[in-house]
């Protein structure tokens, strides 16, 4: 390739020359140490001073050490700078000035002035001091909303966008496989359609703002043994490509991902940070992904460290590249010098290094970072975090996360203006840190920081329901801790329920990092019951005979369907963030209709073995076969409102259809009470006779119908025949002549409606054009 240069320009900082024209001249002219400084990171805390001790990433304090020289760190260049603003509380102010001053030292540094990556956390938000913690991701499940998803992504990478970072560490498309894995709360569910949508509309909304998207953790990390947390993941190649894979395929080819980050686990003994046939024949041959693979924090020597699958941190850094992985992060261990001394030993060929270089410097040269404008905006500094558009974002999702599970005498919603004597219980009444999910900044950085405080207002659920029901004489007890096991606030608790007219009761989770929480990452769970003695509190609330509204504010589902039945009624918050408080405190006076749905089953046992919906026969309920019923206490895609649905008519536009064809599925839903609500219609598809055993449902489509009192509507689905395809023995992705049965339903449970469809022709074997998504749409036209 011959470049013509531009007078006084370098040919890669020229704006007019296509893209991989300028990614090349820049390859051309650098040297092998520089190749490689693209393909490392530096993890510089620019509060060092006040720094406290505890780890936000896994063993961080065996491999971040100090005194290490800077200088000698980003000499040749470097990748990525790693959580600038979310490694300790800085200010917009402090944090812009830390990165500036980083940029500008990696500017310098390098003979060809190339600037780094900024990379942070954004699972609830901008994971930085002051910014708006939004509810979890298991709760943005919970809403079926892609579109209020994607514009809650949208503001999040605005933020990060006006601070200077480029890339977020987001979404997770891990697909729960157990309840008992401590990071459920930072998933979208246990269905890969559910998933796939969901992921997809938050990545729309980061990459459509400019910000690089990163899809985690590829792939299996959710599946491991027991729920334990990086432990060995044993699952067939069936299960990895009908249920961990599709929600990464859509992300990337639907939502435009642009990053994707391995799992920590091992897959049948083969870790995916090693494993060239995921990151290279499925991920970039099969569905054709050109933008980079990063690290996980620590994974390269991990390789070498934890899996035994290479010598020593340089060995693995080799095997690392091998097999696919082009950005080591947080910070350089296997890759930098290392990586040079095993390209020249021969263990590693250059053009490795160069493919992966390539696609750094291609993703620089299209955030605008050769083109010579500010790397840190002048204006970073006065950036407002928590803005009052965050507010109303986080407001509307928390809103429409809230599941109302049970409600059998119709207790709820409370009487405009209710007064009388309403005891509050429960650890998660009065503390607003157990609104937040663990990689909120308040959980996963402050605890470390306790002079800090919040770092931003977040009202407790008692100072909301203080504010909703000012005539109410409420009355406080907490009656027991998240977790430990001390009992002795409980009897005060039970007289005061006793003493009261209803009870408000608060239980769940609170968020932390590696044991320092009851959910979140590496706070796995032994069984599935409540934390510590809160199942006693339970109890003892309930004995007393007031009626009691039981709330469930937890990271992961908890079997609390024997509370539930003996409960005047039951919700799930799936940790709600910011305006958590205000949305239950709406939901329980009727201000706010309950809408959200479950993304995961609640489980009918806290000790049998957890299993999602998605189950062959036998993986049900068998009687005569086994005395272990795995049936939940509430199913997937269950969720009351304060009105009543009635489900009318599911009509297909055929009876045949072609195996490479679209079925158009009508479902017609009625408000035959008297609230406005929002049903959550969902389409499922069953395959009766297939060459595997396959689900008895499984999702296909859903859609969110606004309806009136007494209004009927009609939910148009037009759902593609991919939508009914499996991996066959031979481990193809088919779609094979045959019957398929469409239901529709409120949940996978309950689905009164069927129809059936005749698939007709050859059996299709699907390739990188499959179609991936059901289109639903709602005619305006209504009765």
């Amino acid at each position: 390739m011959t470049f013509v240069d531009a007078p006084g320009i370098a040919p890669w900082r020229d704006g007019d020359r296509p893209l991989d024209e300028r990614v090349e001249a820049l390859l051309a002219e650098m040297t092998l140490e520089e190749k490689v400084a693209q393909l490392g990171s530096v993890w510089v805390d620019v509060a060092a001073a006040d720094s406290a001790s505890g780890n936000v990433a896994p063993l961080q304090d065996l491999f971040m050490k100090e005194g290490v020289d800077l200088a000698d760190r980003i000499r040749d260049g470097v990748g990525h700078l790693t959580r600038v603003y979310g490694t300790a509380p800085v200010s917009p102010a402090e944090g812009a000035a830390g990165l500036r001053a980083l940029q500008e030292r990696v500017v310098a540094a390098n003979r060809f002035g190339i600037p780094a990556i900024a990379h942070e956390e954004c699972l609830t938000g901008f994971a930085t001091y002051g910014a708006t913690a939004y509810p979890t991701p298991l709760a943005w499940a919970a809403t079926f909303d892609p579109g209020l998803v994607t514009r809650m992504a949208g503001a999040i990478a605005d933020d990060m966008r006006a601070v200077g970072v480029h890339q977020g560490l987001s979404p997770v498309l891990d697909v729960v496989r157990d309840y008992r894995w401590g990071r459920v709360e930072e998933t979208l569910g246990e269905d890969p359609y559910l998933v796939g949508q969901i992921g997809a509309a938050y990545v729309r909304g980061l990459e459509e703002a400019g910000v690089i998207a990163t899809l985690k953790h590829f792939a299996g990390y959710a599946a491991s043994r027991a729920g334990r947390n990086h432990a060995p993941v044993s699952i067939g190649p069936r299960e990895m490509a009908d249920v961990i894979l599709p929600p990464f395929e859509t992300a990337i080819r639907e939502g435009g991902a642009r990053s994707v980050m391995n799992s920590y686990a091992d897959v049948d003994g083969v870790p995916a940070g090693a494993n060239a046939d995921l990151l290279r024949r499925v991920l970039r041959d099969q569905w054709g992904f050109d933008g980079t693979v990063v690290a996980d924090y620590w994974s390269v020597p991990f390789l070498a460290m934890m899996h035994h699958v290479a010598e020593d941190e340089a060995h693995a850094g080799a095997v690392a590249l091998r097999a696919g992985i082009d950005v080591e992060l947080p910070d350089t261990v296997g890759y930098g010098a290392r990586l040079a001394e095993q390209v020249r030993a021969g263990h590693v060929p250059e053009s490795l290094v160069d493919e992966a270089v390539r696609r750094v410097l291609r993703q620089k040269i299209e955030l605008g970072l050769l083109d010579g404008g500010p790397l840190v905006p002048e204006n970073a500094g006065e950036t407002d975090l928590d803005s009052p558009r965050n507010r109303e974002l986080a407001r509307a999702i928390a809103e429409r996360s809230l599941v109302l599970l049970s409600n059998p005498d119709g207790v709820l919603p409370l009487a405009a203006g209710t007064a009388g004597r309403i005891a509050v219980i429960g650890p998660c009444a009065d503390d607003p840190r157990t609104l937040l999910g663990c990689y909120a900044f308040p959980n996963h950085v402050l605890d470390r920081f306790p002079d800090h405080g919040m770092g931003l207002p977040v009202a407790s659920v008692l100072d909301a329901l203080r504010a909703e029901f000012p005539d109410a004489d409420l009355r406080y007890a907490r009656g027991a801790d998240v977790s430990g096991d001390d009992t002795s606030g409980i009897a005060e608790a039970a007289a005061l329920a006793a003493e009261s007219d209803l009870v408000l009761l608060f239980v769940g989770d609170r968020s932390g990092l590696f044991g320092s929480g009851t959910s979140g990452e590496g706070c796995d769970a032994a069984h599935l019951g409540l934390p510590g003695v809160q199942g006693d509190l339970v109890d003892a609330v309930l004995a007393t005979g007031t009626p009691a509204v039981l709330v469930v504010v937890s990271g992961r589902p908890y079997a609390i369907g024997g509370y539930a039945s003996r409960a005047a009624a039951a919700i799930q918050a799936f940790l709600p963030g910011v305006e958590g408080g205000a949305a239950i405190a709406g939901v329980l006076s009727g201000r706010v209709e309950p809408s959200g749905r479950l993304p995961v089953q609640i489980p009918g046992s806290p000790f049998v073995t957890p299993s999602t919906y998605l189950q062959p026969p036998l993986g049900l309920r068998t009687d005569g076969i086994s005395v272990s019923d795995p049936t939940p206490a509430f199913p997937f895609g269950h969720g009351l409102s304060y009105t009543t649905i009635r489900y009318d008519a599911l009509t297909t536009s055929e009876e045949r259809c072609p195996t490479d064809g679209t079925v158009t599925a009508r479902v017609t839903v009625t408000n035959t009470g008297s609230r406005a609500a929002e049903e959550v219609v969902q389409l499922y598809a069953s395959d009766p006779v297939a060459q595997v055993a396959r689900p008895v449902a499984q999702l296909v489509g859903f859609a969110r119908v606004p309806l009136a009192p007494g209004q009927t509507r009609e939910v148009v689905f037009e759902v593609p025949t991919d939508a009914f395809s499996y991996t066959s023995p031979d481990l193809r992705r088919i779609v094979e002549p045959g019957v398929i049965a469409l239901t529709a339903g409120p949940s996978a449970a309950d689905r009164p409606l069927r129809a059936e469809i005749l698939l007709t022709g050859d059996t299709v074997v699907l390739g990188r054009d499959r179609r991936l998504t059901t289109h639903a749409r709602v005619p305006e036209t209504a009765s």
